[in-house]
């Protein structure tokens, strides 16, 4: 067999590894005795009276795809004239040429192929994991496959998870495929700051920015979404300009959220880039400076990188109706046991049925006076006394025994209100976390909120 260079994808690893000297004649020696070479094997010489032993010809191609072991492959073989690659050879398309020529595969890749197949011996190394893995693919040997991608988890890091990404979607490698999303989500600045980054395809940038788990300021996103969008240029031969990089990122731009920036980081990127149309410049540039707020054609949800289970807790025992707004915030003082991330709070809605309202919450750290977190927004209610979610761009870190004031500022009818309110609350998660919060009142210009009733009844967080 005639092996040739051109299949596989290497580089970008790790240079540590294990065992990955060039295979041996042992690997040749093998595949002569399963009968490669295409030369037909010598006829048994007659006997008085041989016993007979039919050999069984189970009909099955690539049946090295159900024999994990050596053990395995070699009792399957006993009695069997089957060979490795018998679907090649005596398939329904099989070649009748003496010599086979697998133009598509890389020598060192099918050498590891046969040493694994004859002796269980795993070789591979950084250099040719990806033609392995491509190899074992297309010659159906799962087990093999397993190790490649055993070897790839083992050395995935932020700045080669892009290019193993773009590999894993390629060989159909689904839990490779996680796992590097997850280390993107993590490492999110470090993972788009590496070279594989921009040599990524566009299904593959659109899954990523697809995710609410990525953890980096919009804005650092949008930069590195236009270094992407040049490299495109180039591949297709196109001059960078401004409509040329909209013309490449196509499906990708309307997952760009730039209601999340703020209006100083909009006007210094998005605004000048020339990528955006101008209608649409305007309508962020409203959206972010004047209320009610215009529609926009872009995702508002925040990215949370955080992990594990939302909770919340509820601070008063009883609702009412009726608590009026004059421009004034609502405050409540806190303090928490342990480190959270607070990513929002409940509000109450209107007495009067469905309704809209403008809003601005934020976080203030008391004795510092100090903003850590706000979002402008608003929030549509039904009417009815439940609770309606309102949430910070990102997560506000809360650290154990500081103070905080919770704030929100509403611009609508009458609400609801909460009475009956708790001092203290203690909420358990599912993993047996519990989260302790002290309540205070906020003295000084307060819409009237304090720790028995009024407004700001939930705090969503994580642990």
């Amino acid at each position: 067999m005639a092996t040739g260079g051109g299949g596989g994808v290497g580089g970008g690893l790790a240079s540590n590894h294990d065992g990955q000297e060039p295979a041996s004649n042992s690997g040749q020696s093998g595949a002569a005795a399963a009968g490669l070479s295409g030369a037909p094997a010598p006829a048994p010489a007659p006997s008085a009276s041989p016993p007979v032993l039919g050999l069984h010809r189970e009909p099955m191609y690539n049946w090295q795809a159900t024999k994990s072991s050596l053990k395995e492959r070699f009792a399957f073989l006993f009695n069997n004239e089957l060979a490795v690659f018998d679907a090649m050879f005596n398939g329904g398309m099989a070649t009748t040429s003496a010599e086979i020529e697998l133009p598509d595969v890389e020598p060192a890749a099918f050498l590891a192929l046969l040493r694994f197949l004859y002796s269980d011996e795993v070789h591979i190394g950084p250099e040719t994991v990806m033609t392995t893995l491509y190899t074992a693919k297309k010659y159906a040997v799962p087990a093999l496959e397993g190790h490649c991608v055993e070897f790839l988890t083992k050395h995935l890091r932020a700045d080669n998870a892009f290019m193993l990404l773009t590999q894993a979607r390629l060989f159909d490698e689904p839990q490779l495929a996680s796992l590097c999303l997850d280390t993107i989500d993590k490492s999110t600045a470090d993972a788009i700051n590496a070279e594989g980054f921009t040599d990524i395809d566009l299904d593959t940038l659109c899954a990523v920015l697809e995710r609410d788990t990525l953890s980096i300021r919009e804005n650092r996103l949008f930069g590195a979404v236009v270094r992407w969008a040049e490299a495109e240029c180039y591949r297709q031969q196109l001059p960078p300009t401004s409509e040329n990089k909209q013309k490449v990122l196509g499906k990708a731009l309307p997952l760009i959220r730039f209601p999340l920036m703020t209006v100083e980081e909009f006007a210094a990127g998005p605004a000048q880039s020339g990528i955006l149309f101008d209608r649409e410049v305007v309508n962020l540039f409203l959206h972010f400076t004047v209320n009610p707020k215009p529609r926009v054609d872009y995702i508002d949800r925040p990215r949370c990188c955080l992990r594990g289970e939302e909770c919340s807790i509820n601070r008063f025992q009883q609702v009412e109706s009726r608590w009026g707004y004059s421009g004034t915030s609502d405050r409540i003082r806190f303090n928490v046991n342990r480190r959270i991330s607070i990513v929002g709070f409940g509000l109450y809605g209107s007495i009067h049925g469905p309704t809209d309202y403008q809003v601005n919450i934020q976080i203030i750290e008391s004795d510092k006076r100090v903003t850590l977190g706000q979002n402008d927004t608003g929030f549509s209610c039904d009417g009815t006394a439940n609770t309606f979610r309102v949430m910070f761009k990102e997560p506000v870190e809360i650290l154990p025994n500081v103070s905080y004031t919770a704030c929100a500022t509403l611009k609508g009818p009458d609400s609801h209100y909460g009475t009956k309110g708790l001092k203290k609350v203690t909420q358990e998660s599912a993993t047996g976390t519990k989260t302790t919060f002290f309540f205070f009142s906020s003295p000084g210009n307060n819409n009237g909120t304090s720790v028995e009733d009024g407004q700001i009844p939930e705090i969503i967080y994580y642990t």
